[in-house]
């Protein structure tokens, strides 16, 4: 019985299962937390592979967008130059050179009663490297005497480097000029670490205990207020990542300055951090680097800087719009010599130095008074004849480097001849004047290349160009046109033709009846008189006489790109054209009919200075020589005896020049138009509303154009006379052959085989010289 209950006990036993011991929630959560270690760790093994790739790919590579960089032209010095210590102090402002008692170092200059000496800082052109030099340059009143080098040696020839004046700039606006380490100025890297990170040498891209003060710091404040950020950190930071502040910004900046420190060397990371940290705004441009802060706070290269300069840059670090030294001086002087006596406490530089350094005022220039960015007009026409060739992304991120022919000394005589007579005009007419506005453009009729460009009374102004963009009517600024179109066919100089109201019957039913400026009639008169007095009712009847057809294709082989209505109303100017337009269509008569479009860029080369392309001329005779030399004496006669003699009362009279003056239905427009024999001038001034002026073409534009040239001293204009050409004396009033005793007598020149086949009676003289008629003018005078 005992044994059967133990086989039953055994049994029973075997019957009720024991469970499983089950692991304690310990054990689970220690598995849980392995499993997500392990998934954690290979994430950010990928992660930090991904970061490593994105530090080299980044640092190794295309590591800042760079801006186009627009250069005016070199300025050449030779001697017998026409050039004053005037003009010279303009370009040499531009540069930012600093004028002082003796000219020690590149960048300076002094000046003495006839000379000037100047240290220059020296250029690598495309063509060559231009070494900085001191230069003796003697003058002899508004001309260059002589030039000669440190040892005394006489120059034939020598050039300044061209000013920078502005740049095409990516889509974030940044801005900056490169720099290597080893051009950095002396205690520079020196107080950027001083101030900003003291063991920079020494540590491996983080600070730990910077670090751990800025935890401290930001656990007290309950907010993230400080980094504890190294200059690596801050390259990362700028280079790599967003500025803002924040713990996943941190945490991904940490291990980035690591790599970095890891693959690279110091003096590459200094050298980078230099060339990338932001160090202030001018406008919407953005300022990174100490090579352009150099630039934009002192106007000066950041090779010619001082102790105390380069104290203020590495103060304004920490805080560019906190310290900037316009906005707030003493804060930022209060930086600044912060800076000093930690280089001074340092051992980097003396007490006297520091001393010295801190008596310094802080130097920096007024934004306003920088050449570069100063010129926007201008920079606007570069920008559209660029794009016409290059895309976007190459203009603002390849680092180009475009050389054009602004003329900086033209461009200041431009502007502030506009600007003068602007001003004046506004004290002479009041109210209705307060809002007048202009454009300009100036070029060399030579060479198509334009000098100057205005842009409105506001030179500085980055906005609407007048120069470009104002679409005004040209009034009678187009009537050389229409009598150049008209001396192609039977017409001549002397030919007489009605100066008489006339109607026409438009499509609509309407009636144009055009009449003269004076409301008075002329009757028979000279096709030159016509021109010259700008009579309107005379210039409708030869126009319609031509036809239209006629004038529109002569204004399409003078240079004008747009489409022109073939109205009535066009043969008096009503078609509306910019003054670069004017200026192109009075370019290629001043050139004696041969096409040259206006041009503002003469080469482009890459960041290494490889050239890709040369604007040459592109010259293309579209009009014929012998009708352009009749219109050119047309247009002499214009400013000796016709709506623009005023010009003599500021010019020279041995000074020839030509033109027309242009003014449109209730004086909306003023207008002239004109040239020398190496400077061609279109000025336009209205209102931007399109109301009436009490201004005409001769007592506005004309006023302003006069101005320029007795600035600008240009060469007179002498007219090539083509061997087709000869001069005649005819009888004016009648157009029939003279001598140059006769009564009403007048010296024209004739296309061979034109010339009056009548005579009045008195005579017939054919003259050689065309110059003997400007004899006989200042001889009358």
């Amino acid at each position: 019985m005992a044994k059967k209950r133990g086989a039953a006990a055994s049994r029973s036993q075997k019957s009720r299962k024991t469970p499983p011991n089950k692991p304690s929630w310990i054990r689970r959560v220690v598995k849980l937390l392995l499993k997500i270690s392990l998934v954690m760790l290979v994430v950010c093994a990928a992660g930090l592979v991904y970061l490593d790739a994105q530090v080299r790919a980044k640092f190794e590579g295309k590591r800042w967008a760079l801006p186009a960089k627009v250069y005016a032209r070199p300025l050449e010095l030779f001697p017998g130059q026409q050039l004053s210590r005037d003009d010279l102090k303009i370009e040499l402002k531009g540069l930012g050179y600093h004028f002082t008692s003796r000219a020690t170092q590149p960048g300076s200059a002094e000046w003495a009663t006839s000379r000037v000496r100047v240290y220059t800082r020296g250029f690598d052109f495309p063509d060559g490297q231009e070494q900085a030099r001191k230069l003796l340059i003697d003058f002899n009143g508004d001309s260059v005497r002589s030039i000669r080098d440190e040892s005394g040696s006489q120059l034939p020839l020598t050039r300044l480097e061209p000013v920078l004046i502005g740049g095409i700039y990516p889509k974030d606006n940044e801005d900056r000029d490169l720099i290597q380490l080893s051009e950095a100025p002396p205690y520079l890297t020196d107080a950027l670490i001083a101030i900003e990170d003291r063991n920079y040498y020494s540590h491996f891209g983080i600070s730990p205990r910077g670090i751990a003060r800025a935890m401290v710091v930001n656990a007290k404040a309950g907010r993230f207020v400080q980094g504890g950020s190294t200059l690596t950190q801050q390259l990362i930071k700028n280079f790599y990542l967003s500025s803002e502040r924040s713990l996943s910004r941190k945490l991904a900046e940490i291990p980035m300055a690591v790599l970095l420190d890891l693959h690279y060397s110091k003096d590459e990371i200094l050298e980078a951090y230099l060339n990338e940290v932001y160090l202030g705004q001018e406008g919407a441009r953005a300022i990174h680097g100490f090579g352009l802060a150099s630039q934009y706070l002192f106007a000066q290269p950041i090779r010619e800087l001082k102790l105390h300069q380069v104290a203020l840059m590495a103060a304004m670090v920490k805080g560019p719009s906190f310290y900037d030294p316009r906005r707030h001086p003493q804060r930022a002087t209060e930086r600044r010599n912060l800076v000093l006596k930690v280089l001074q406490e340092q051992g980097t530089i003396t007490l006297a130095e520091r001393l010295d350094a801190e008596k310094q005022p802080l130097g920096v220039v007024k934004q306003q008074s920088l050449l570069k960015g100063a010129y926007p007009a201008y920079l606007d026409l570069v920008k559209r004849q660029l794009r016409e060739e290059y895309p976007e992304e190459a203009l603002n991120s390849e680092g180009l480097r475009v050389f054009t022919a602004l003329d900086p000394i033209v461009q200041t005589q431009a502007e502030s001849s506009l600007v003068d007579v602007v001003g004046q005009l506004q004290k002479r007419y009041g109210q209705p004047v307060k809002e007048l506005e202009g454009g300009m453009v100036v070029s060399n009729p030579l060479s198509g290349e334009v000098l100057a460009i205005v842009g409105g009374r506001n030179t500085r102004y980055q906005g609407f160009n007048r120069a470009l963009d104002t679409q005004r009517p040209v009034g009678s600024l187009i009537k050389p046109v229409v009598y150049l179109a008209a001396l192609e066919g039977n017409y001549t100089l002397a030919s007489i033709i009605e100066d008489e109201p006339i109607e026409v019957k438009l499509p609509n039913g309407d009636l144009w009846q055009p009449q003269n400026y004076s409301r008075t009639s002329h009757g028979p008169v000279p096709l030159h008189t016509a021109l010259a007095h700008s009579y309107n009712q005379s210039t409708a009847r030869l126009g319609l006489e031509i036809g239209t057809p006629k004038v529109v294709d002569m204004l399409k082989r003078l240079g004008l790109q747009r489409d022109v209505d073939e109205y009535p109303s066009m043969l008096l100017g009503s078609t509306a054209l910019s003054p670069l337009e004017v200026a192109q269509l009075y370019q290629t008569i001043a050139g004696n009919g041969f096409q040259v479009p206006m041009r503002a860029i003469r080469m482009v080369t890459d960041s290494h200075n490889e050239e890709l392309s040369r604007y040459s001329y592109n010259i293309l005779q579209t009009v014929a020589s012998g009708p352009v030399h009749l219109i050119q004496y047309a247009l002499q006669e214009v400013v000796r005896e016709g709506t623009a003699r005023s010009v003599y009362s500021r010019l020279p009279q041995g000074l020839t020049v030509a033109g027309k003056t242009g003014t449109t239905n209730d004086q909306r427009d003023s207008w002239f138009a004109g040239f020398a024999g190496d400077r061609l001038a279109v000025v336009w001034l209205g209102l931007d509303d399109n109301k009436p002026l009490p201004l005409t073409g001769s007592s506005g534009a004309l006023r302003v154009w006069t101005e320029f040239m007795a600035r600008a001293r240009p060469q007179p204009f002498m007219a090539e006379r083509p061997e087709t050409i000869k001069y005649h004396w005819v009888e004016d009033a009648t157009g029939l052959m003279s001598g140059e005793g006769c009564e009403g007598a007048r010296q024209l020149p004739f296309i061979e085989g034109t010339e009056p086949k009548e005579s009045s009676g008195c005579g017939d003289n054919v003259i050689s010289n065309p110059l003997d008629l400007l004899k006989r003018w200042f001889r009358s005078e």
